[in-house]
């Protein structure tokens, strides 16, 4: 079915089942399909997208987005960044007696400081302060899930690595992306919390996925929310 309301045209598919309530699913693909009760008048389904219309438009753009990849970053003023989960607009200060380039969060925005305004100079700055913020972050959320082990890391390296978040030997060394910092808390604890249970379980069988389990019950959610917004962690 198509349906235009606020000025944007949708399409969806209905699939009458037996439930009580109507339900809206988005896929990977911008895919829009509803599920309803069995006889429920088509203009009770039009009404629950238009209560939700907002909210569908900003998943099918955020598919959109995802299909297209990584977009080239910009450095220039008001170019966002993530961090932490959240998009932050930068701000770039050129200030020739600084000793060394960085990056201050100041709490509505990331301040860089540079000595010239080149872009890979802007650059690096940020991927130095995401090295530096993933250390520290990696490095407290251990301390914090460190209760749940009885052996702890035989050491933590933050890497440059672009085929995984994190990693874990048989000599307990653990390794952690740098990109890290970009994500929510929470998802950064469960990586943490994956390649821990993996100093008792080197393999994904059963075992590890039932420790994993037992620390963190909603893993599986912050799976889904790298797996949909890897393409965003990108400077």
């Amino acid at each position: 079915m198509i349906h235009t309301y606020a000025g944007a045209t949708i399409r969806f598919e209905i699939r009458y089942k037996n439930r009580t309530s109507i339900g809206i699913t988005i896929d990977n693909y911008g895919n829009i399909e509803v599920q309803a009760p069995k006889k429920t008048p088509d203009e009770k389904v039009l009404h629950i997208l238009e209560t939700n219309w907002e909210l569908i438009q900003q998943k099918l753009k955020e598919a959109k987005d995802r299909l297209q990849g990584p977009q080239e970053k910009v450095y220039e003023n008001e170019e966002s960044f993530l961090y932490l989960g959240k998009p932050y607009p930068i701000k770039i200060i050129e200030d020739h007696s600084i000793t060394q380039d960085h990056v201050v969060f100041e709490g509505d925005r990331l301040l860089i400081y540079v000595k010239q305004l080149e872009n890979e100079k802007i650059k690096q700055s940020l991927k130095r302060f995401y090295f530096q913020q993933t250390k520290a972050i990696v490095r407290k959320s251990i301390s914090t899930y460190q209760c749940h082990f009885k052996t702890k890391p035989r050491s933590i390296r933050i890497t440059d690595s672009t085929k995984t978040w994190g990693t874990c030997d048989s000599n307990r060394q653990l390794t952690f992306n740098w990109r890290l910092a970009m994500a929510p808390q929470e998802v950064i604890d469960y990586v943490i919390v994956h390649e821990m249970c993996h100093m008792i379980h080197l393999n994904h069988d059963r075992s590890f996925w039932r420790m994993v389990g037992k620390i963190m019950p909603d893993y599986k959610e912050k799976e889904n929310w790298l797996a949909f917004s890897n393409w965003k962690m990108t400077v």
